[in-house]
């Protein structure tokens, strides 16, 4: 895939670069597999705003994802390569052999009437799902399960990928897309192959009405509020405002949040590289 640019035409375009849609087979989305969203414009129960700068936005229906794979043996042909709005990846309409549909995050590569397996005995090929016990060391996976039987938790957004560098015993060690080393058991499913639209992350939308129509709302910058409304806030001229702190005034840029006595520490054999 590659990225467009655009003729200065108008001031929102000089800058502007957008993903290429060519991989996109189909703008008609499967209509058994959507269920609507309820937008909360960042509002609780109570009417109360408890997260700021979300609200407007394009309005979407959601795609159901398959994100366990559990359809074993039976054979599915790919039917479309969609765009989601509601996430970074393509995704892709599987027709089964039993006659079901059903979503799945697109992989980088994937084409249209292919035919696609889940289970142990499947082959290690891009699209497939496969135990981490069945797939050959030094594959790239993605859409990783953490239990087994829970669904796909790692590796799922754009671009995405894990690679599977060591098995011993029950656990396979994969080395995340942080760079993090971590144990998960054998019995859980991976899915060969990195997500697709790996260029997400040059876009330039060009205009704040782009960054609108995804639902977010303008973000004022903390410095250039007064004290009572942000721990940053306040001072003579252009004030540095400090160490950077969150409204609450917990420090950030740095600051380690993971609680030191998880119980999954012992699944980490390195972390993420800083």
């Amino acid at each position: 895939m590659a990225i467009k640019k655009f003729r200065p035409l108008t001031p929102g375009q000089r800058f502007k670069e957008v993903v290429s849609s060519e991989d996109i087979t189909s703008s008609t989305p499967e209509k058994s597999l959507l269920v609507p969203i309820k937008r909360t414009g960042g509002r609780n129960s109570a009417g109360k705003m408890t997260m700021r700068y979300i609200g407007g936005g394009h309005k979407r229906m959601f795609r159901m994802i398959d994100f366990k794979r559990d359809k074993e043996g039976i054979a599915a042909t790919v039917k479309t390569i969609e765009y989601d709005p509601n996430r970074t990846a393509r995704i892709a309409l599987l027709a089964y052999a039993d006659g079901e549909k059903r979503y799945i995050i697109a992989p980088a590569g994937l084409k249209v009437g292919q035919k696609l397996m889940s289970g142990k005995n499947a082959a290690p090929e891009v699209g497939n799902a496969l135990p981490l016990a069945e797939i050959p060391l030094g594959t790239i996976v993605h859409n990783i399960e953490m239990r087994p039987g829970q669904g796909a938790k790692l590796a799922r957004s754009a671009g995405s990928y894990a690679q599977l560098t060591a098995r011993d015993g029950r656990f396979a060690v994969l080395r995340m897309p942080s760079g993090e080393l971590r144990m998960i058991l054998t019995a859980c499913l991976a899915t060969i192959g990195s997500v697709s639209n790996p260029d997400h992350n040059l876009q330039v939308h060009g205009k704040a009405g782009r960054t609108r129509w995804l639902g977010r709302r303008p973000r004022n910058r903390g410095v250039a509020m007064n004290p009572v409304d942000h721990p940053m806030g306040g001072g003579e001229g252009r004030a540095s405002g400090g160490h950077p702190r969150s409204r609450k005034g917990i420090k950030s840029k740095g600051l380690k949040t993971r609680y030191p006595k998880k119980a999954s520490n012992k699944y980490i054999l390195e972390r993420k590289k800083k």
